[in-house]
């Protein structure tokens, strides 16, 4: 039940009162013992130029992954990607990893990938796009 002074608050619309939050301090998803998300672009260049794509690669971070495959795509020399690290890729960071590989196939030049990635190769079995991602037999794999 409502006070007469609550009342007439809202009758008149007042603003409410914020709820009054926890006094626990803040605590950070690794402290809570969770696996903090990974932040920053969806890759990050490794000491021997290799591309590795973080455990996210989806539509949030495509802008910054089609630039960097955009600079990388005259190279002269192969383009290493790593995906050790990746637990999950959408269906936007691997078309425009297939279109990476077609363009840099279409221009005489390779693409090697290093380590494996069950969520990389399950989302490529899906779209059906293993072989243009020329993911079977490569070096590493």
């Amino acid at each position: 039940m409502k006070t007469p002074k609550q009342q007439t608050l809202a009758k008149k619309g007042a603003p409410r009162r914020p709820a009054k939050r926890s006094a626990a301090p803040h605590r950070s998803a690794t402290a809570r013992g969770k696996a903090a998300p990974a932040k920053g672009p969806g890759r990050r260049l490794q000491e021997d130029g290799a591309l590795a794509l973080t455990a996210e690669c989806s539509v949030a971070e495509a802008d910054s992954l089609k630039s960097e495959l955009k600079r990388r795509l005259e190279e002269s020399e192969p383009v290493t990607v790593d995906v050790s690290a990746l637990q999950r890729i959408d269906t936007a960071a691997l078309q425009l990893l297939a279109a990476f590989v077609r363009d840099r196939r279409g221009a005489g030049r390779a693409v090697r990938w290093r380590g494996q990635a069950a969520a990389l190769d399950t989302a490529a079995g899906l779209l059906g796009l293993n072989d243009m991602l020329e993911l079977a037999g490569q070096v590493g794999r």
